[in-house]
């Protein structure tokens, strides 16, 4: 993020009594119990704002109504994955007024500082790596692959954690496990890929298919135990395409944030990804057509209309 951006962040952050604004990134708020530093917070509040990042570039304007989306989507995979993992929400109802039906109470952790990613189809930085050198995450793949190729099965793609304003880099799984341990690597896996594949069931009722998807775990303060944290399966973080209109070797219709990359890197948009500049404003139809595919992709998971 950049100091501009840092401080935007900041002063649209409200003012919340007995919480402390701890940390303002490209699209969450994290705020803690008053006086309490953040390294030690038993608890922490979790705010999920309108603003979109793509690049690592908080975008401008926002998205209308995208914070309580994504938290009501996010809901509805911790209830999903309840038996397969801990989680860290508290209460999503139990908040300040002022950030009600976008916020989360969370138990503090000690987050894992890696991007836990799940990947069934090939596609963006995965194709990516697979051109450049036939292999993803350390997994050498068959030839002849293309553009949303399924996979036989899913793979575990680890990407390190940037700090904020740097980019994340895709790492291969042994790169993990001489970073972090063996035996925490392997847990992570074994549990990104049991998410996957059960969000991929639930989503396939529903006449989606997750490509791919992203997932950060930590360590609850007080006991230890690994836990599922930040957003789960949102169109901030996963790649949905509908089963309808799959075919192997096009970019595929999704429900995501891909629609907003897509029009960046167009002619339409004006900016230059290599450049030094920020991308432009977008413009009003972007905004409204990505804040109907986000609706579309909470209402065709969870089966609910949103209010």
């Amino acid at each position: 993020m950049t100091t501009d951006t840092a401080r935007t962040a900041l002063v649209d952050a409200p003012q919340l009594p007995g919480w402390d604004l701890a940390v303002s990134g490209k699209v969450r708020e994290l705020y803690v119990p008053a006086g309490t530093p953040v390294q030690e917070a038993q608890e922490v509040l979790v705010v999920a704002t309108d603003r979109i990042s793509a690049y690592d570039f908080s975008l401008q304007p926002g998205i209308p109504d995208k914070g309580r989306v994504l938290t009501a989507i996010s809901m509805f995979w911790f209830e999903q994955l309840g038996d397969l993992v801990p989680h860290h929400v508290i209460s999503d109802t139990d908040v300040p007024e002022q950030v009600a039906g976008r916020a989360m109470r969370c138990t503090g952790l000690d987050m894992v500082p890696l991007e836990c990613v799940a990947r069934g189809y090939l596609t963006g930085s995965g194709l990516k790596d697979y051109r450049a050198g036939g292999a993803v995450g350390g997994h050498v793949l068959s030839p002849g692959l293309t553009e949303s190729s399924r996979l036989p099965e899913p793979i575990f793609t680890p990407a390190t954690k940037a700090e904020q304003g740097d980019h994340d880099e895709n790492i291969t799984v042994a790169e993990a496990r001489s970073r972090l341990g063996d035996e925490l690597v392997a847990e992570l896996e074994e549990l990104t890929l049991a998410i996957y594949r059960r969000a991929q069931d639930v989503a396939a009722k529903q006449g989606l298919i997750i490509a791919d998807t992203k997932l950060e775990f930590g360590h609850d303060r007080s006991s230890g135990a690994l836990t599922l944290g930040d957003e789960v399966l949102t169109p901030d973080s996963s790649r949905f395409w509908f089963a309808d209109r799959y075919r192997e070797g096009v970019v595929q219709q999704s429900l995501d944030k891909q629609f907003v990359r897509d029009w960046l890197t167009s002619a339409a948009s004006g900016w230059d990804r290599g450049g030094a500049g920020a991308p432009p404003v977008l413009p009003e139809e972007i905004v409204a057509a990505t804040r109907d595919r986000y609706i579309e992709a909470f209402e065709r998971l969870t089966g609910r209309r949103f209010a």
